[in-house]
């Protein structure tokens, strides 16, 4: 088990940017697929976009996006291979919610790790981005 920490959640105009990071300390976030998720309040939980472990070829692609987010958010890997990245641009009211990462060492579709919160293993405690004006 490895434990990731979540942090960026923040408080933004709508049309703004926030970037949040996943970490794990003392450990090689290279070897897990990480998912990020979201939760509105009174709604179910949302796989945002999903990356699948670099090196590997994933059948139905190395990452995935929501169509909610897809051309605003982006999904990447830190250099230093312990922190995972998710960019979000254009943020719109309903973007507001608790957004969690979570992993897998196992070799997962990100597809499926989004859609049916596949093989994940860990889980962060969540970070609060709260989009208003």
């Amino acid at each position: 088990q490895f434990k990731l920490v979540e942090s960026g959640g923040d408080f933004v105009q709508p049309g703004g940017s926030l970037r949040l990071s996943c970490s794990a300390s003392a450990s090689d976030l290279n070897l897990y697929a990480i998912a990020w998720f979201r939760q509105a309040p009174g709604k179910g939980r949302e796989g945002v976009s999903c990356i699948g472990r670099p090196g590997v070829s994933h059948g139905s692609g190395d990452i995935y996006y929501a169509d909610s987010v897809k051309g605003r958010f982006t999904v990447s890997r830190g250099n230093a291979g312990n922190t995972v990245f998710l960019q979000m641009n254009a943020l719109k009211p309903e973007d507001t919610g608790l957004y969690y990462c979570a992993g897998t060492h196992v070799i997962a579709q990100p597809r499926d790790m989004c859609i049916a919160e596949a093989f994940l293993e860990d889980w962060g405690q969540g970070t609060q981005v709260t989009v208003s004006s």
